[in-house]
């Protein structure tokens, strides 16, 4: 599904911000990238999304270069970005009609859409009346909308509070089962990263290199309790080392 061979970016005549990144992720794999503040990680989404484009290097996005790629695609922010004149409703089908996808069948996917993210009932809210959680559902069920292959997502549970996070990672979880998207995902959490990937890939401080890819062998469905299994915490000590946080 996606690509990544030495690649590199700089802005103008300051040291690179990622160098020589390599990276392969396969349809399907839920890939997790974490690293200091500051090392690269939402440049990397942004050059797979063709907002920028790479100094040096080739990626490639279902065999396409990331600007071909474009409809393929879906970017969520940490910030649900909703349009607050519109409801739940419109927000999520705002994809489809840009699309100009017709008036029925944009219908029945965004009350299919609704449903899958658990705000059916708040369908014709607008955003004002959503709590935080809610509005990244939104975001997450808008991005759905056009059956992207490629789910990007930056820090997009950052600002929200502990116990609304975890409730979206099983919810991002069950989407992805449902529909088998590939997912790159940014988080500064180890635990977060641990608990959602099938692979966590570190990166060091600027200029940005790949410091561990760790497979993480944990079974699906993942369920809150493996977090305090042992295979987890080894992992997430792995991880800190790799980030300089742990011995």
């Amino acid at each position: 599904m996606l690509t990544l061979s030495n690649v590199s970016k700089s802005y103008g005549s300051s040291p690179p911000v990622l160098q020589q990144i390599d990276l392969v992720i396969d349809r399907g794999e839920f890939v997790s990238l974490i690293g200091p503040s500051g090392c690269g990680k939402s440049t990397l989404l942004k050059l797979i999304s063709g907002l920028t484009s790479p100094g040096s290097g080739s990626i490639l996005v279902d065999g396409m270069t990331p600007v071909q790629a474009r409809k393929a695609v879906s970017y969520i922010f940490q910030d649900a970005t909703l349009l607050p004149w519109r409801t739940v409703s419109r927000n999520v089908g705002l994809g489809l009609e840009l699309e100009q996808v017709s008036r029925e069948t944009r219908k029945q996917k965004v009350e299919s859409l609704i449903e899958l993210v658990g705000l059916s009932h708040v369908a014709r809210a607008y955003p004002r009346q959503l709590s935080g959680g809610m509005k990244m559902r939104v975001s997450v069920a808008r991005a759905l909308a056009t059956t992207p292959r490629l789910l990007l997502m930056d820090e997009p549970f950052g600002a929200l509070d502990e116990l609304t996070r975890m409730e979206m990672q099983d919810l991002l979880l069950d989407i992805r089962a449902k529909t088998g998207a590939t997912v790159l995902f940014v988080t500064h959490s180890i635990s977060e990263a641990i608990y959602l990937s099938d692979v966590v890939v570190v990166f060091s401080k600027r200029p940005a290199v790949i410091a561990d890819y760790i497979e993480v062998k944990l079974p699906y469905p993942r369920m809150p309790e493996v977090r305090y299994r042992a295979q987890f915490t080894e992992l997430q000590h792995r991880a800190g080392r790799a980030l300089g946080i742990t011995r």
